[in-house]
C-alpha cells in the first residue's frame, strides 16, 4: 500500500519567510495525524544551518514518522550559465539535505517560463541541468522527481514545463533509474488540461504523488491563465481545497495508479483552512487507499 505524508502548505510563509513558526511546532502539529511521514521543503529558514539537519530528522523519527521527500524548486531555465551552475550547486546541496534527513526522493523542476525562452531552448537547458544532478543523487541513493508543476510560491513566472506536451517531452529526454515523476493532478487543471490524460501518458514513470484539490474562488481557469505571469506566488483567485471536494476524480486516479503497480509515497498538500481540514483530507485518502490497496489477510 502507498504511504502517506503531509506538507505544511498552510504555513509556508511562516516557515520560509518571516520565521513566525518554528519547524518543531510544525512537527508537533503533524505528529497526531494518521500519516507515515512529513514531506520537507528545502526553503525552510531553519534548514539553512546544516547542524539542524540531523536534529530535525531525530525530532520527526521520535514521533514515529519519517521524512521521505524533499520539495525544492531549482530554476534551470535561466539564460545565464553562471546562474544555472549555481542552481545545480543548490540542487546538490538539497540532495545532501534529503540524504541527511533519511529521505529517498528529491524534487526537481524545469524552471520559470520566461517570455523570451523558446520551447527548444528551455527543454535543453532543463534536461542538461537535471542530468548534471542525477549522478550525484544516485551516489546517495536519492531519486530525483520532476513534478508537473504550476508555480513555486516564490516565483514570478509559471513553470516552463507546465503544459502537458512540454512536460512529457522533458520526461522523455531523461532516462535513468534515479529519475521519475511526481504526479500532481491539480496542477494539470491550471494548464487547461485533463489530469487523467497526463497520468495515462506518464504513469509508467510516476514514483511519487502530491495529493491536493483545487477550486477557483471566482472566475474561470482561463481568467487564471491570463493573470498568472508577472507576479510572485499564486494568483489570488486560486485556492487549495479539501481533498475529495474539488475538481479531482480520485477514484479514476487511484484506479490508474493501482493498475500500473504504483506503490510509492503520496504527500498531501492541504490544510490551508486549518488542521481540522487537513485531518479530513488525511481521512479521505486513508479510506481511498484501503479501497484500492486493500491489505491482504491470511486465512488460518
Amino acid at each position: 500500500m502507498p504511504q502517506l505524508a503531509v506538507f505544511p502548505k498552510a504555513f509556508m510563509h511562516a516557515l520560509c519567510k518571516d520565521g513566525s513558526m518554528r519547524l518543531s511546532e510544525w512537527i508537533e502539529l503533524a505528529a497526531p495525524l494518521d500519516v507515515d511521514g512529513l514531506e520537507w521543503y528545502a526553503g525552510f529558514l531553519e534548514m539553512e544551518n546544516i547542524a539542524n539537519w540531523p536534529r530535525f530528522r531525530r525530532q520527526v523519527e521520535d514521533k514515529g514518522k519519517v521524512i521521505p521527500m524533499m520539495c525544492c524548486s531549482p530554476d534551470f531555465t535561466h539564460p545565464d550559465r553562471h546562474f544555472r551552475e549555481e542552481q545545480i550547486s543548490r540542487q546538490k546541496r538539497w540532495i545532501d539535505m534529503t540524504h541527511a534527513l533519511g529521505g529517498t526522493y528529491c524534487r526537481v523542476l524545469s524552471g520559470q517560463r520566461r517570455p523570451e525562452l523558446t520551447m527548444e531552448e528551455g527543454l535543453k537547458l532543463a534536461a542538461d541541468c537535471i542530468e548534471a544532478c542525477i549522478p550525484y543523487a544516485a551516489e546517495r541513493g536519492i531519486t530525483l522527481i520532476i513534478e508537473n508543476h504550476y508555480k513555486d510560491d516564490f516565483w514570478e513566472y509559471p513553470e516552463f514545463a507546465q503544459q502537458m506536451n512540454v512536460f512529457c517531452k522533458l520526461v522523455d529526454m531523461i532516462h535513468h533509474p534515479n529519475f521519475g515523476v511526481n504526479y500532481d493532478p491539480s496542477n494539470t487543471y491550471l494548464a487547461g488540461e485533463d489530469p487523467l490524460e497526463l497520468l495515462q501518458r506518464v504513469v509508467h514513470r510516476v514514483v511519487t504523488m502530491h495529493a491536493s484539490d483545487r477550486y477557483l474562488k471566482e472566475g474561470t481557469l482561463e481568467d487564471l491563465r491570463r493573470e498568472e505571469g508577472g507576479a510572485a506566488g499564486y494568483a489570488k483567485r486560486l485556492s487549495h481545497g479539501e481533498i475529495g471536494k474539488g475538481l479531482n476524480d480520485y477514484d479514476a486516479i487511484f484506479t490508474t495508479l493501482k493498475n500500473a503497480g504504483f506503490n510509492g509515497w503520496i504527500s498531501i498538500e492541504d490544510g490551508v483552512d486549518g488542521m481540522a481540514q487537513l485531518e479530513r483530507s488525511v481521512a479521505f485518502l486513508r479510506r481511498k487507499l484501503a479501497q484500492y490497496w486493500p491489505v491482504a489477510t491470511t486465512q488460518l
